[in-house]
């Protein structure tokens, strides 16, 4: 039988530019509430301006030097932990992103698979490379089958991360089965946020410009000096910003990051027990709204 809970944990989720981070903040004044960040972006330190990192204190922003690699995994045990750390001083713990598969971990105890151990990506990485597409899907297959049906040949870095995963004991498809499950740790509110594509269009421009007026080329300039992870490179804009003329690198910053949040559309739609409000208002006006539905006396269904 259903049993209805207090909500101890708020989430909020939407595309890249919707305004989570002004909702977050204004939220957290009314809730008495402290910020967890759900960006893998995010995480990396030395590029509040490229990742637009939120100017007041929140957790699992800019932690992780630059050359360090990330995983789904280890960023669950980090959140897991701030949001534990959280509760435990009698805060609400609100978590905020755009990452999809980061959002879910925080606030689900979906087992996701451990870190790679030292050198073996790059080994099943050459293995892929050496015996080409079809024979790595072909061994992969052998291996995980459950993992084989969920991936194209010729998608290389899952491939090789499905052989990783299946040399360690673990798989892919687990993940995949349980994703979109209504699973949560704590009583949550989950909250999408969603001003629409034509807004969005216009505020991830006017965002893009905003970054180069702050200087984001010499941010990205100087990371791209540094030695990097290869999950640091793949933070949308940095390559392009390090390396082209400015007025292209904007461009094609533009082009990626409206491709990124009409994705996160996509899994704003399937995400699980979630009410979605229109992000075309004043992030405090929102803020209030979200705030009576997570406040005293409300209750939510348990999960």
């Amino acid at each position: 039988m259903t049993e209805d809970v207090p909500a101890r944990v708020v989430a909020l989720f939407g595309p890249t530019a919707s305004g989570k981070s002004a909702v977050a903040e204004a939220l957290a004044s009314r809730l008495g509430g402290e910020v967890v960040s759900a960006d893998s972006a995010a995480l990396y330190e030395g590029l509040p301006i490229l990742t637009a990192a939120p100017g007041y204190p929140a957790r699992l922003v800019g932690i992780v030097p630059l050359d360090r690699e990330m995983s789904a995994g280890e960023y669950q045990r980090l959140a897991h932990a701030a949001i534990d750390e959280t509760l435990a001083a009698g805060r609400v713990p609100i978590v905020a992103g755009g990452t999809g598969l980061y959002f879910r971990a925080a606030l689900s105890s979906l087992p996701l698979p451990p870190p790679p151990a030292e050198g073996e990506r790059e080994r099943w990485g050459r293995v892929y490379d050496d015996l080409g597409p079809e024979q790595a899907y072909a061994q992969l297959a052998g291996r995980d089958p459950a993992a084989a049906a969920r991936i194209h040949a010729n998608d290389r870095r899952r491939v090789v991360r499905a052989l990783e995963l299946a040399e360690a004991g673990s798989s892919l498809a687990p993940v995949r089965d349980r994703l979109w499950s209504e699973d949560v740790r704590h009583p949550t509110l989950i909250v999408g946020l969603d001003p629409g594509v034509e807004a969005l269009d216009a505020r991830i421009e006017a965002r893009v410009a905003q970054m180069v007026e702050r200087g984001v080329v010499g941010e990205a300039q100087a990371a791209w000096a540094q030695p990097l992870s290869t999950t640091a490179r793949k933070v949308l804009g940095l390559e392009q910003f390090a390396t082209l003329p400015v007025a292209e690198a904007a461009a094609a910053v533009v082009t990626a990051t409206r491709r990124l949040a009409r994705y996160q559309r996509k899994w704003l739609r399937r995400l699980p027990a979630v009410a979605t409000l229109g992000a075309d208002r004043p992030p405090e006006e929102i803020a209030d709204e979200i705030a009576a539905l997570a406040g005293p006396g409300k209750r939510l269904p348990r999960h």
